[in-house]
């Protein structure tokens, strides 16, 4: 069989063949939105339509499409399905034996006040997770604890969103920039760097925006000390390990340093007006009012609360080596079953301007399932399961309900990865990225977006930038600009994106127990994302052609 070569412009009209190319994100950004389809049935609509136009419009044989789309799907279990499953299998865990409130009360004990909280687990704690494993765990796993301390579902599942975007570019001990570095053979050291002289500015405004977004202006006034350690003590930490160490620690060192120092700050001051609501200041969808407070629990002895943090300093642990590559590189030789794709590996070319010279696409299914951070979940749930004193069949039924309780998320998350898939090896992706190649000296702006663009569609910042990546590379040197800036730009564009794409929204929502309100979230987060990303893009505008931001450009 021969290649089949990406037909970028099938039209004739670089309009035409855009807005055909968008026409699958459209579709489903507009179904969710509606608030009045179900998230699973709006991405098999626009899995669908997604098939009906690289199929018909992009003159992609179906054979490879339906092949492609359900590579995706498998990939979207594996890993990212599996992670959300046994996450949530944890949390409904520590719910059943009442931890989880013991462990509501401890945090309340660092501080009564919900922008605090909000803080420190939103911000600083979730940026742990997102440096030790990335693909959705930090906002189901804060997404989760919000819920429990008693926010409202809109409140945990949005604020969760927007909080983890400044440390994504880091996530998963720095797999975004490595898979950016593969595609456009740049150090990733010096990319990595290079991101550490933007995402930096962005920790300092991402901890005073999430709090404004939750108590709106006055209420991010009353604490803004503790906002600035919360934010400085993440920022200086991310950028000297990125410069100076390495870029694939950074999130979790600098995630240290500040729930560190937001506890240490918070022992010594607390704000005059204890802020109690769990709900959004702004009108609140998911309950209309502050919700009522939770129950009255007796006071939990020290022991009780130590006990409580048990589950989640084991799932910490286990997470933290599991994204160790010592321990991947330890257990993936011997677990490792990797599946070529028939009739879709290396069969796919993408060819100029896309990349400098044809390439094949593989398609190898690589199932490391012992590495899997999911599997690195479940066995830690399992450990804290018996700590807990559940028995065996107990486990083994609570994990059954868990999977039902998810089985329409896991079912989204896997019709997502497949039109993200598609969308890839059709040639799409390449379309819209020409779309914005094509803007000139504004191109530092609008090539910035492309990464929050690449993000929204993949659910990945890792994914982007192998999507991009190379284009971002080829365009930069055509108009003599950096490309390391660029490469570096579309990572850091790109975590702006994080908030709205459909898998994240699908991962909050069902971490929050708020099913079938994937419309609210989106609508809630969205003007966000596009704020920030557009000050991202603003910051790259300066550092391309403004002293003395010209001077932070590394080449």
């Amino acid at each position: 069989m021969e290649f089949w070569k990406q037909v970028y412009n099938p039209t004739g009209s670089a309009a035409l063949s855009t807005l055909m190319a968008a026409l699958p994100v459209i579709t489903l950004l507009v179904l969710i939105a509606s608030g009045k389809v179900q998230a699973y049935v709006a991405a098999l609509i626009a899995l669908a339509v997604g098939l009906a136009v690289t199929v018909f419009v992009f003159t992609m044989p179906a054979g490879l499409a339906i092949r492609a789309a359900v590579f995706g799907a498998v990939t979207g279990f594996f890993p990212i399905g599996w992670i959300i499953l046994n996450v949530i299998f944890l949390y409904r865990l520590t719910v059943e034996k009442g931890w989880f409130r013991i462990l509501q009360q401890s945090i309340g004990g660092i501080t009564p006040d919900r922008r605090l909280q909000l803080l420190l687990i939103a911000f600083s704690f979730g940026a742990f997770f997102e440096g030790a494993s990335g693909f959705g765990t930090p906002v189901a796993v804060t997404g989760a604890i919000l819920m429990g301390l008693g926010f409202s579902p809109l409140a945990a599942a949005g604020l969760s969103l927007i909080a983890n975007t400044a440390p994504v570019a880091y996530g998963a001990l720095g797999t975004p920039i490595q898979g950016l570095a593969s595609v456009t053979g740049l150090d990733p050291y010096v990319l990595g760097a290079m991101v550490g002289r933007q995402l930096p500015f962005f920790s300092l405004i991402v901890p005073f925006w999430l709090i404004w977004a939750f108590a709106g202006y006055r209420g991010m006034k009353q604490i803004w000390p503790a906002i600035l350690v919360c934010g400085v003590s993440f920022a200086v930490p991310q950028y000297l390990i990125s410069n100076y160490v390495n870029p694939w620690i950074v999130d979790i060192g600098a995630s240290l340093v500040s729930m560190g120092c937001l506890v240490g700050f918070l022992r010594f001051w607390q704000p005059a007006e204890i802020w109690h609501s769990p709900a959004l200041r702004v009108r609140d969808e998911s309950m209309g009012t502050a919700p009522a407070a939770l129950p009255a629990i007796a006071e939990a002895s020290p022991a009780q609360i130590r006990q409580s943090w048990v589950p989640w300093i084991v799932l910490s642990a286990v997470v933290a080596v599991w994204g160790m590559q010592a321990f991947k590189d330890l257990v993936n030789p011997i677990f490792t079953w990797n599946y070529a794709v028939p009739g879709l590996h290396n069969m796919i070319q993408k060819v100029p301007p896309v990349v400098a010279k044809p390439a094949t696409e593989g398609a190898v299914f690589a199932f490391t399932f012992l590495s899997y951070t999911g599997t690195g979940i479940l066995i830690a749930s399992v450990i804290a399961g018996g700590i807990m004193k559940f028995s065996p069949m107990r486990l083994v039924k609570a994990y059954g309900e868990t999977l039902w309780v998810v089985r329409y998320s896991l079912l989204t998350i896997m019709a997502m990865l497949a039109i993200g898939t598609l969308t890839r090896y059709s040639g799409v992706d390449a379309t819209l990225g020409l779309a914005f190649a094509t803007t000139g000296v504004l191109y530092p702006f609008f090539g910035t977006l492309l990464g929050w663009l690449g993000v929204a569609l993949t659910g990945s910042d890792t994914a982007s930038n192998v999507l991009f990546g190379g284009l971002q590379k080829v365009t930069a040197e055509q108009l003599g600009l950096s490309p390391v800036l660029m490469g570096a730009a579309n990572s850091a564009g790109g975590v702006m994106g994080k908030m709205i794409d459909a898998q994240s929204i699908v991962v909050a929502s069902t971490a929050t127990n708020w099913f079938g309100h994937e419309g609210t979230i989106l609508r809630f987060v969205f003007w966000h994302s596009i704020a920030l990303a557009c000050l991202v893009g603003c910051l790259v505008m300066l550092q391309a052609y403004v002293w003395p931001f010209t001077a932070m450009v590394l080449r």
